[in-house]
């Protein structure tokens, strides 16, 4: 007999350990990407349990069921397709009545359901005592306690989920009833709808309900069918009559029934056996926290985490380079014996040079990234940077979480560019993901000092890193009144401090670097052989030539300086080196003026991406976005390039 197949999808909550529940059931059986059509992160994992091969599917987290973001319309589609034989609801057992809003509106959705009430430890240190078969009985559904962190509970979960799958036990919730003048006139509405021509997938009380609250993407379903815009205007009419009654809009007048419901339930399932005592936890969160005292943290807290990545990754970087280099030497002598010249140099400096650059550069800075991140996400000590900074980083059309990636741009963009994901929705991280990659990092840095910090003075270097952030600034800002769609303001539950897992950490840094490599260093090899092929096959000169209007004439530069900023596409540090190549010394100030240094620095610092990073824009946000960001790049830096070569020009510099 064939191995049985489950699908079952997580919901719940952003922080209430959902992740931590995907990461125990799949471990490394994992995959990860983007819901078709979205730039939301999709994470599916596999499993094997009585005899079923499980397909565990991670929702985003989302708080409620609407149509206001990616997210929750994401989340919500699926589940309401039937793809998934089991929906498990995460539930935070210390914030109950916060969680059992989302609960609701699963239940409205009629899917099978099993309730993993989850972190029952941290309820119990404040004191909380849930009676989950009565909440069980209620919703008409399993309730299982778990510690998703220790791994407690998670079989018993899993049973039950096979149990509802077998129809060993009820999946289907009961119908919840809200308030009598509620109720009539959904009944009524509900009868409309079962006369349409919908869908089987959605069940008719669900779009009732949701009509009612006049949902926009629901609106449009019902629409389309035929008698579908008279429906569609009862609800209206409804909608309005029960806000004259009460004096408030209907999305308003729904939550407060459902919360009205859902305190009833806490009354009923919950108890406070004892104040909880002050612990460290209470402590370290009036400091984290504290409006003075908050943001020195906040800036020791960073200040450790770049200085970790970057120096970190720099000794990574030089210790795998030292050890790599006597074998890329070792294959560069048995290639030339076994191939023609050309084609051995193509192989050794391009393929085999760009997967040691891919080694020494994206790696050693990768990894230390996701440790921290991991780290600060397992913690909890995120959601309190993002509250502390998120006035700051909204005046500049930013999301408080923008802090984080941004900071992390100064050691390696890659990390920052992968880190845009912990931003909630697809717009802050598209606004996120372009101020990452105008931010200078360690390559450029090289770039600025190397050429303008020798030759001009630190001054003049620093006041490269000022002009690269003002423009961030305003191309940022920007971008923000462009872009479609509404700013997102800060809404998000700061959660208790926990104790990292080291097998969570760990799990979760080999995902994201695993998923990383498989991505970007096809792209890196494949960029490297190209632009060495261009060199070994003396196609470098027909490409200065061409480019002459644009690096002399817009620019003001040697024509042999468009070589340096061609290869600082595969590395920015690459600039320097070869501009020394195509200039034939290492003595700038011999064969460049200051102006002429000083723009070279500029447009390196600004201009597209290395490949490294634009793989990471692909992998994020797709490729069309991508493009789109480096040819901005490319106009922006050249705009400036040509504005500084023309003020040089009339100041005789």
């Amino acid at each position: 007999m064939g191995m049985k197949r489950l699908t079952i999808a997580l919901a719940g909550n952003a922080n209430v350990g959902k992740s931590c529940v995907f990461n125990q059931l799949t471990g490394l059986n994992q995959t990860i990407g983007n819901w078709p059509g979205k730039t939301v992160e999709k994470a599916e994992g596999t499993l094997y349990f009585q005899g079923y091969r499980i397909k565990v599917i991670d929702l985003p987290g989302t708080y409620s069921l609407s149509a206001y973001s990616a997210e929750e319309v994401v989340a919500r589609d699926f589940i309401a397709s039937r793809e998934a034989d089991v929906v498990i609801d995460i539930v935070d057992a210390s914030a109950l009545e916060r969680n059992l809003y989302l609960t609701l509106q699963l239940v409205e959705l009629e899917t099978p359901l099993v309730v993993a009430l989850n972190q029952v430890d941290m309820a119990e240190k404040k004191g909380i005592v849930i009676d989950h078969e009565k909440l069980s009985e209620i919703l008409g559904v399993p309730v299982v306690p778990t510690v998703a962190v220790t791994g407690v509970g998670l079989k018993e979960l899993l049973q039950a989920v096979v149990d509802v799958a077998e129809g060993k036990r009820p999946g289907k919730p009961k119908r919840i009833l809200y308030g009598r003048e509620i109720e009539e006139r959904l009944r009524a509405l509900e009868r409309e709808v079962e006369g349409l021509n919908l869908p089987r997938k959605y069940p008719s009380r669900w779009l009732s309900i949701k009509l009612l609250e006049l949902d926009p993407l629901v609106v449009d379903l019902v629409s389309r069918v035929e008698g579908g815009r008279r429906v569609v205007e009862l609800a209206e009419e409804i909608a309005r009559e029960l806000e004259d009654m009460h004096g408030e809009p209907i999305g308003v007048i729904m939550a407060a029934e459902r919360y009205s419901k859902i305190t009833r339930m806490v009354s009923e399932v919950q108890r406070i056996i004892a104040p909880p005592r002050v612990k460290w936890e209470r402590y370290l969160e009036s400091l984290t926290t504290h409006p003075v005292l908050g943001y020195i943290i906040l800036a020791a807290v960073l200040a450790g985490m770049l200085s970790f990545v970057f120096y970190v990754g720099g000794l990574a970087s030089a210790s795998i380079e030292e050890g790599t280099a006597p074998l890329l030497e070792l294959a560069e002598e048995l290639l030339k014996q076994a191939l023609p010249q050309e084609v051995a140099s193509v192989v050794v400096n391009g393929a085999l040079v760009g997967l040691v650059a891919g080694l020494t550069v994206v790696l050693p800075y990768i990894i230390p990234f996701h440790i921290i991140l991991s780290l600060l996400e397992d913690s909890g000590y995120l959601p309190r940077a993002a509250y502390l900074t998120d006035n700051l980083m909204h005046k500049v059309g930013l999301h408080g979480k923008a802090l984080i990636p941004i900071l992390l741009g100064f050691g390696c963009n890659v990390p920052a560019c992968v880190g845009c994901r912990i931003l909630e929705t697809d717009r802050e991280r598209c606004l996120c993901g372009f101020a990452t990659v105008l931010i200078p990092c360690a390559a450029r840095t090289i770039v600025i000092l190397g050429v303008v910090g020798r030759f001009i003075g630190i001054a003049a270097a620093l006041s490269i890193y000022l002009v690269d952030f003002a423009v961030m600034l305003l191309i940022t800002r920007l971008a923000y009144k462009a872009l479609p769609g509404e700013p997102v303001g800060l809404i998000m539950e700061i959660p208790p401090y926990r104790r990292p897992s080291l097998r969570s950490l760990l799990s979760k840094t080999w995902v994201r670097t695993r998923e990383f490599i498989v991505i970007a260093f096809p792209i890196i090899i494949v960029a490297s052989t190209f632009l060495e092929a261009l060199n070994s096959f003396n196609l470098v000169e027909p490409v200065i030539s061409v480019m002459e209007p644009f690096t002399s004439g817009l620019l003001g530069l040697p024509a042999q300086a468009i070589v340096p900023l061609l290869f600082g596409f595969l590395r920015k540090e690459l600039a320097v080196v070869m501009l020394a190549d195509a200039l034939g010394t290492t003595d700038f100030s011999q064969v460049m003026s200051m102006g002429q240094m000083y723009t070279f620095a500029l447009v390196a610092t600004l201009y597209i991406p290395c490949v490294a990073t634009l793989a990471a824009l692909v992998k994020e946000f797709g490729w069309r976005r991508a493009i789109t960001i480096a040819l901005l790049t490319i106009a922006v830096a050249s705009a400036l390039g040509g504005l500084l070569h023309l003020a040089f020009y009339l100041v005789g510099v």
